[in-house]
């Protein structure tokens, strides 16, 4: 069989299985989920407040971008609340209300992106004066993508750190490493190979990205959706990531094609930055963006994804050129260097691993408990494997065997391009699981604890809103209505709470009337339990009545 045809061959067959140990975590991956969480809202989720709000504000446990017309306020008679068009500052988005809003409940629905380019969507609801049927949404209230367009993310975040692998690595190996004698066309068809995955993934990426925070179809993207992602943060740094990639291809010619050599330091030194930059891309548009600490985290990814690309494409090289091309006295010279370049991409990714892990997952129990943790576990068992199969073929080098005899070492390395080709997949897997920290945001997200009752008797009906109903300080609004819910105006107004379980007796709760039918009051409820409200509302100077209620205060 031809020489070429071998090559060929060999290089077809690091490729199959470099992207089969990406894409087999696949098979079990699940949809991504949102990476951010509304974690309060003025007004509150469930509140009752007593005059229409200006403006409705909505915070983010992490900054967020808009979507345009997918934030809407509807009041209670279904109509658009809401004018002209909301604005965002870091985490906080504010939503203008037109004036004039009536009573009943407000319902306001979302949909935006978060740092780490997922959408988010949900809804809140307020109320003016009193509670009532809220009106129906008319977009999702969740986070619907679209099932093809769902499958199709994760593929080209693959793909493009399959690129990566053949081009970093590579690139490095054929500058540094390559002996002049030996042709330059097989490394070259991989590096080659790598700038079209990235190139691919990120203008699929591009696309993609419309769909996926529209909630719609893989070919229901309009020019305007495009143009919205372009001028987003997402699609600023992928136009960066393409534009490096188009200078990379031009610098690398007289490296793939030229001879051994030929090609100029000042090339080779910026190309060096082109690919610091091209890293910097990925971080910019995933977890670290949204971390505690976003400049740690966003070089502590690139130095981990760099030193992955180091590794597993030196590895690619030795494996389908150098080891079978190359000579004994070749590898006696090549083997050493890149074994020290080895052991310092190990080290490398070993202290970025265990401080990405320190930042996103703080606790034990989120390493334990959390998909993301087990993640990280499972990460470290396959790296301690690879670590062992590394120190093997390390003390293979040492001893010299390696370059008279590179068979075992060349089966050593396959060993070390499979393990190693899981953990990619299972680390490109942690770009779609949130972190336990996230799920913290989702859990304390805002949750209603106003006390929201209706008193009834033959003449009135009491509308009662105790916020925020814990222990300690908490305001009560009380709006009076006639059996059949018309305004009633009160003269006067008297309200005392009792906690008989701690021998707390009438205490009395000042009232301040803001109009004929509604009052409000502040009282300090020193601790939790049951408590007993009486409310007397005088509405002539013969007729008052008494209603009571029992309120759980947490």
């Amino acid at each position: 069989m031809p020489v070429k045809t071998i090559e060929r061959r060999r290089v077809l067959a690091v490729l199959a299985g470099l992207l089969l140990g990406l894409f087999g975590p696949l098979l079990a991956a699940a949809p991504a989920s949102a990476h951010a969480a509304l974690v309060g809202s003025d007004p509150a989720n469930g509140s009752v407040v007593p005059d229409a709000p200006n403006r409705v504000t909505l915070t983010f446990s992490e900054s967020v971008q808009l979507i345009s017309d997918k934030i809407q306020v509807l009041a209670p008679d279904g109509s658009r609340a809401d004018q002209g068009q909301p604005t965002v500052s870091g985490s906080q988005v504010t939503v203008p209300l037109r004036s004039g809003g009536g009573r009943g409940t407000y319902l306001v629905s979302y949909r935006v992106t978060s740092a780490d380019s997922h959408p988010v969507a949900g809804t809140i609801t307020y109320s003016v004066g009193a509670a009532s049927t809220p009106p129906a949404a008319t977009q999702e209230n969740d986070v619907e993508v679209d099932p093809v367009v769902g499958a199709l993310i994760p593929i080209g975040k693959y793909l493009g750190y399959a690129g990566l692998v053949l081009l970093v690595g590579p690139v490095l190996v054929l500058a540094l490493l390559w002996p002049h004698r030996l042709d330059r066309r097989g490394p070259g068809r991989v590096i080659w190979t790598g700038i079209g995955l990235v190139a691919g993934s990120t203008l699929l990426g591009l696309w993609l990205q419309a769909p996926y925070t529209l909630g719609t179809g893989l070919f229901e993207v309009t020019v305007d959706d495009l143009r919205d992602v372009l001028a987003s943060t997402f699609g600023a740094v992928m136009l960066v990531r393409l534009g490096v990639i188009v200078a990379a291809a031009f610098l690398l010619r007289p490296l793939l094609t030229g001879p051994a050599g030929g090609e100029s330091r000042l090339d080779l030194a910026l190309l060096g930055v082109l690919g610091v930059t091209a890293l910097a891309t990925w971080p910019l548009t995933g977890h670290p963006t949204a971390s505690p600490v976003p400049g740690v985290s966003v070089v502590i990814d690139a130095l981990h994804l760099g030193a992955m690309a180091v590794w597993l494409g030196g590895l690619v090289m030795l494996f389908a050129f150098l080891l079978p091309r190359a000579d004994a006295r070749e590898l006696g010279a090549i083997l050493p260097i890149w074994s020290r370049w080895a052991a310092a991409a190990v080290g490398a990714l070993i202290f970025a691993g265990v401080v990405q892990a320190l930042i996103e997952v703080s606790t034990l129990d989120g390493l334990i408990n959390s998909t993301y943790g087990r993640m990280i576990l499972a990460k470290v068992g396959l790296a301690a494997a690879v670590l062992a199969v590394a120190g093997f073929s390390r003390k293979l080098v040492r001893s010299r065997a390696a370059a008279e005899t590179p068979g075992p070492l060349r089966r050593i390395v396959l060993a070390e391009l499979a393990i190693t080709a899981v953990v990619l997949g299972v680390t490109s897997l942690l770009v779609q699981e949130p972190p336990p920290r996230t799920a913290q945001a989702v859990e304390s997200g805002p949750v209603s604890t106003t006390v929201d009752q209706t008193l009834t008797s033959e003449k009135m009906s009491l509308q009662v809103s105790i916020f925020p109903a814990q222990a300690g300080n908490n305001s009560i609004h009380l709006y009076a209505y006639t059996p059949d819910r018309k305004p009633l105006p009160v003269v006067e107004w008297k309200a005392t709470a009792s906690l008989p379980a701690k021998n707390l007796e009438n205490i009395e709760i000042p009232l301040l009337r803001i109009t004929d039918f509604h009052a409000i009051g502040d009282v300090n409820l020193p601790y939790p339990g049951d408590w007993e409200f009486k409310f007397i509302a005088r509405t002539t100077e013969i007729d008052q009545t008494t209603l009571t209620m029992t309120a759980k205060i947490s």
